[in-house]
Parts: C-alpha cells; structure tokens; sequence
C-alpha cells in the first residue's frame, strides 16, 4: 500500500469519527433518574431508627402491661372495606390500587377499620389487641407538622361486651401512661361523647341530614375562633343565625371533668336530650379517678373527631404549647363490626400518632447533645497480628462462644489490621468491651478484656469469659 492510499484511508477513518461524535451530540441526553423520596416519605437513618425502637418498646411495653396481644393485616384491604367510614374529609383521602386481578383495592388509611374486618373474618367474639403497621393518606405532606402520606400508626383497641365505661376507662389510662413514659413534654387528654354531640346537634334545632357537615366544623374550634366557624356555619352550610347561637353555648364549654359535669347538670342543658350521655361520662370520670387518670384529662364538648363510625367515648391527645397537632385520638365504636357480620361486636380504642412523636423524641436528642448508640454491639474481638494463620480461626471461635450465648459482637473485616486500627474501630462503632487475643494467650487459654470506655483492662480465663462479660453488659 502506498502513501496515497493510507493518507486516503486515515482520512475515511477520521471521517467516520468525527460522523458518529456529531451523531453523538445531536442524539437526546437520557433524563436523569430522579433520587429522592416520593412526597410525603421519608427514610429512616440509624440513629432515627434506634430512637424509633425505643419509642415502640415504651409504647409497646404498656399495652402488654395492659394484656394487649400484638396482630397484623394486609396493607391494602378491598375498596368497599374503606369507603364510607371516615367522614366528609377522610374518604378524599384513600390511595386507590389499579385493578389487579378482579378485585378493587385501596391502601389502608388507619387500622381500626382493618380491625373491625378482622374480626368479623375470624369470628372473634372479644379480644384486646395492639397493632403497630404502617397506613397511607392522600394527604397534603407538613414535614414540619409531623404529617406525612405514609406514616406508621399504634393502635391499642379492646372488642367486647363489658360492663359499662370500664373498658373506655382502661383505654383513657393507658393513653396517660404511655405519653408520661415518652416524657414529651405537658399533654393534655380531651374527652367527649359522640351522644352529647347528637344532643347539641339536636337540641340546636339542626336537623340530623347537617351532622357530619355541622361536626367538621366544630372540629376545627381547637384552630379556629368561634366566629370564624359561626361564619361557615351559616354563610356555607346552612345553619340559621339563631342555631347558631344556641350551638355556642354547648360546644365552647371545656373544664376538668367534675366540674363540667356539675355545670351541665345545675344549666340542665342535657335534661331531655343526652343525659344517658352525661351520666355515661360521669361513670368514666369517676373509673378514671380511681385509677389515677384523671390529672391530664379535659371535658371538652367542642371535640368532634371526624370520622363516621364513633358510637360513644372520644378522644384526642395534644401536646400543650405545641404546634404538632393530634398525637392521639380513638373512641367507642359499637357498630363498626356489624359493618362486616351479622354480629355487632363493641369495641374502644385509641390510635397514637407515632410520626409526631418520632419528630419531638429526635429534636429532644438533638437539643441534648446525647449520640444515641447506632450498632448494638457490646464487643469485639481483636487479634495480635501475627503470621500464624490459626489465629483467624481461634479468632472465630471465640465469636461463636459469644454469638451462641447470645452476646452481641461486631467482627472488623480486616483480618491483617494492626491491634490499634481494630481498636480505633470499635471507638468509632461505640463499642465498649474489647477481647484481645495472640499466640501466648491461645497458648494459655486466657484472654485481655479490654473496657474502651474506663480506659481498664483485665486478664480472664477463656472458660469464664461468657459469664463476665454477661455481668458486664447486665445481662
């Protein structure tokens, strides 16, 4: 081949380069993959997981105390199980499933629901259960507010024929008990009755078709002043100025609960219509009282939990001062089962608003200055180095006496790691115990128990290692 030719040859091959470099350019970008959270998510890092733990073993702990058996269900439940059950401004709310399968799905958006439907599946008669799971809300997302579409509940409920009020009493000291253990902060634990709420409503003169409008928005009285829900009322659904007025009277009304339940009774307010509410409430102060459960609580007549199923009891926890809203809210719910059998089963209970409190437990961390422990570990065992390769494997046999007596104990990978990098990794992991090993110590059947923290460090028979190092760690 001669010089032309691989001139010509070397200018086709440039050619072709240059060719597919402006294919190239002209040819469109792939679009980015987006790396975020979908809205209204969020992920768990370590050290908000092992506050999540604690939070869940407190809550946990109580409803065990309390004879609670722990269940679960499905995530998404038919549609028809959820429609209808949670008011005017819930049922916007439902994630609905594409059809898979012939059967019309949709996420669940509490676990009470789920509850009931459970029930009627299995027959169950009476049962005092908790259920810890996670529930979906088209919601409008307040990272701030502790509001998110996909958030965890804690629900503690107890279905069954029972004298009256007693039930209802235990649910109300349970609540007391598990946000005094979470020591968040002063709370405050409303209670009312959805019966009084009829009376009111009736007693207005507002005919019974307006009740769930009317409710929605008395519930917002916690937010709003009475004139601006006045206004609603009348200028948007209806409500005469003169219903107006004798509405206001009752729903404003709030105090500690005896010395309502005196009030009322003395204005005679609930004389014709409501007084087997009244005395209901009268019965659950009384119970609440001899349980020692009275002191966070408030009657309060403006409380209006918009969800459609409440028979009785309701109530909803707030933390005073606080601008996260509902940390509680539950009641009596009779007649929800029958929704789903031919067998009506009563039932009460509560729902904690577990995403609310994650939020307070890790800005209370984060004021204190207090590094919570990510790895759980309480040893590592670290070897001299050495060239004798059984020591890798006296090594492992040490961490399998300590994993099978059931000890904790974090392995570093390195296995070439000099004696200082190993230690300076259980330091940065916050282990505290360390167990050190060389060939004189395989020789003689001890080992060096080294205290990271008190900076000790002590000599131990292999064949005493387990039970001290059970003392050590308290278990």
């Amino acid at each position: 081949m001669d010089q032309k030719q691989e001139l010509q040859e070397e200018e086709q091959v440039q050619n072709k380069v240059q060719q597919k470099q402006q294919q190239t350019k002209q040819q469109p970008k792939e679009k980015q993959l987006a790396v975020k959270n979908p809205k209204g998510t969020r992920d768990f890092l370590p050290q908000q997981m092992v506050i999540r733990r604690q939070a869940f073993k407190i809550i946990t702990d109580v409803f065990e105390q309390h004879g609670a058996v722990e269940i679960d269900t499905p995530v998404f439940e038919l549609k028809e199980t959820l429609i209808g059950k949670y008011g005017e401004e819930g049922g916007k709310l439902i994630y609905d499933l594409q059809d898979q399968g012939g059967e019309i799905l949709s996420l669940r958006y509490d676990l009470t629901v789920p509850f009931a439907r459970y029930l009627a599946t299995h027959g169950y008669k009476k049962l005092k259960r908790y259920h810890i799971g996670k529930v979906y809300r088209r919601d409008n997302p307040s990272i701030q507010q502790g509001r998110f579409r996909e958030f965890f509940q804690c629900d503690f409920d107890i279905a069954g024929e029972n004298d009256p009020m007693v039930a209802d009493a235990e649910l109300i000291k349970i609540i007391d008990q598990i946000f005094t253990k979470l020591d968040l902060g002063p709370f405050q634990i409303k209670i009312s009755n959805r019966k009084l709420l009829d009376a009111m409503i009736s007693i207005a003169g507002i005919p019974k078709t307006q009740f769930k409008t009317v409710c929605s928005s008395i519930d917002k009285l916690d937010k709003q002043p009475w004139k601006e829900i006045r206004q609603e009322l009348v200028e948007k659904k209806g409500v005469t100025e003169e219903q107006a007025e004798i509405l206001s009277k009752m729903v404003q009304l709030r105090g500690e609960p005896f010395q309502l339940i005196q009030q009322l009774k003395e204005q005679k307010i609930f004389e014709q219509q409501g007084k087997e509410a009244l005395d209901e409430m009268e019965l659950l102060f009384t119970l609440l009282k001899y349980m020692n459960g009275l002191k966070n609580v408030i009657f309060d007549l403006s409380l209006a939990r918009g969800l459609d199923y409440y028979t009785g009891l309701i109530q909803e926890t707030v933390l005073l001062g606080g601008q996260l809203g509902s940390i509680s809210g539950g009641g009596r719910y009779d007649d929800l089962v029958g929704m789903f059998s031919k067998n009506s089963i009563p039932c009460v209970g509560a729902s904690i608003g577990i995403e609310r409190i994650f939020a307070i437990l890790e800005e209370k961390y984060k004021k204190s200055g207090i590094v919570l422990r990510e790895n759980q570990s309480d040893i590592i065992v670290a070897t001299i180095p050495s060239k004798n390769i059984d020591m890798i494997a006296e090594k492992f046999k040490i961490y399998d006496l300590l994993w099978s007596n059931g000890i904790k104990a974090d392995v570093c990978y390195k296995l070439n790691w000099n004696l200082g990098k190993q230690l300076t990794y259980a330091n940065d992991q916050q282990i505290p115990y360390a167990i050190v090993i060389g060939e004189d110590e395989v020789k003689q059947e001890i080992v060096k128990f080294k205290d990271l923290i008190e900076k000790k460090e002590e000599t131990i028979n292999l064949k005493d290692l387990v039970q001290i190092i059970k003392q050590k760690v308290g278990k």
